[in-house]
């Protein structure tokens, strides 16, 4: 079965898709960003998912590149997969991180039996990543990894990063 790719400009909560993709912080308690936005709208029942996950196997928070799942709260959606992308850096070539997002939310929406994911740019925001760089690791990876999953969305919620991702997805 092969996958399909689309792009959406603009508000990844506002996506009806069996899975959303959450660039999370470690702490899996919210922040800013794509994740405070998903936290917000999803409402408490996310956070209480998350709260259960650091009480038990996540005690020390998610290691980037790794993914879990929760409920998705309010949204409308069945889960939200979150991932902890990794910061960039001149210095280390941290490109394997950012590419297990992308692998672990996969592994993790098939377990779930998700057909349709929607994912934000992981790591483009405030952890600084270039836009063009983070748009072919995004999607080399996505046209990479066996998936059951039929539709995978890109959410972008601004022209650049939709510009960077349309380039990549041709």
């Amino acid at each position: 079965m092969s996958t399909r790719l689309t792009l959406v400009r603009g508000d990844i909560t506002q996506q009806s898709v069996d899975a959303i993709v959450n660039a999370a912080n470690s702490s899996l308690l919210g922040g800013g960003g794509v994740d405070g936005a998903i936290h917000r709208r999803g409402g408490p029942e996310i956070l209480a998912a998350c709260r259960a996950l650091r009480a038990s196997h996540y005690g020390k928070g998610l290691r980037t590149g790794q993914a879990v799942a929760t409920t998705a709260g309010r949204l409308d959606a069945r889960w939200v997969i979150h991932t902890v992308g990794p910061r960039y850096s001149t210095d280390t070539d941290r490109s394997g991180l950012l590419a297990s997002c992308y692998r672990e939310s996969l592994r993790v929406a098939d377990e779930l039996g998700a057909r349709t994911v929607a994912f934000p740019a992981v790591s483009a925001g405030i952890y600084g990543w270039p836009p063009a760089d983070a748009a072919r690791i995004a999607v080399e990876t996505v046209r990479a990894t066996e998936t059951a999953v039929e539709e995978i969305r890109f959410v972008l919620f601004d022209a650049r990063a939709y510009d960077a991702f349309a380039a990549q997805v041709g």
